[in-house]
C-alpha cells in the first residue's frame, strides 16, 4: 500500500502546487514535506482525498514495520485523521480540537517523529515525512 499512499499524496500536492519542504526532524535525517492548500477548493479537494484514504472513518491508522507508535486525539465533530507509517521506528500524532478538521500524516523510511496539532475549525493539511 505504500506506493498508492505515496503516489496519491505527491499527485494531490503536486496537483495542487502547494508542497513546501521543512527542516529535517530532530535527531536524524529526514525530509519533511508539509502540503496546504492556498484556496477553498484546494481544501475541499484535500478533505475528499483524506477523506477516500480514511475509508470512511474519522480516525485511521495503518502501520507496516516494527516498533512503530501512533496516536490519534480528537475532540470535536466532522474531523478526520490518518496515520500511516511504512517501514520501522516511526512516532507520530495528530491532535484535533475543535471541528471540521482534516490532516494525513504519512511517514516513510525508518525513524521520523512528527506530531500535528490543529486548532480551531477548519484546518486542513497533509504531511509526508521520509527517514533515512
Amino acid at each position: 500500500m505504500k506506493p498508492l499512499i505515496l503516489s496519491v499524496t505527491l499527485a494531490a500536492a503536486a496537483a495542487l502546487g502547494v508542497m513546501a519542504p521543512l527542516p529535517a526532524a530532530a535527531g536524524g535525517n529526514a525530509l519533511v514535506l508539509q502540503i496546504s492548500p492556498s484556496s477553498r477548493g484546494e481544501a475541499r479537494v484535500m478533505r475528499h482525498a483524506l477523506s477516500w484514504l480514511a475509508a470512511g472513518n474519522n480516525a485511521r491508522v495503518s502501520q507496516q514495520g516494527n516498533n512503530n507508535g501512533a496516536a490519534i486525539s480528537q475532540r470535536g465533530r466532522g474531523s478526520t485523521a490518518i496515520i500511516a507509517q511504512q517501514g520501522d521506528g516511526h512516532t507520530g500524532s495528530i491532535a484535533q480540537h475543535g471541528n471540521n478538521h482534516a490532516h494525513g500524516l504519512f511517514q516513510f523510511g525508518e525513524a521520523t517523529g512528527h506530531h500535528v496539532t490543529q486548532q480551531g475549525g477548519g484546518r486542513t493539511g497533509m504531511t509526508v515525512v521520509i527517514g533515512f
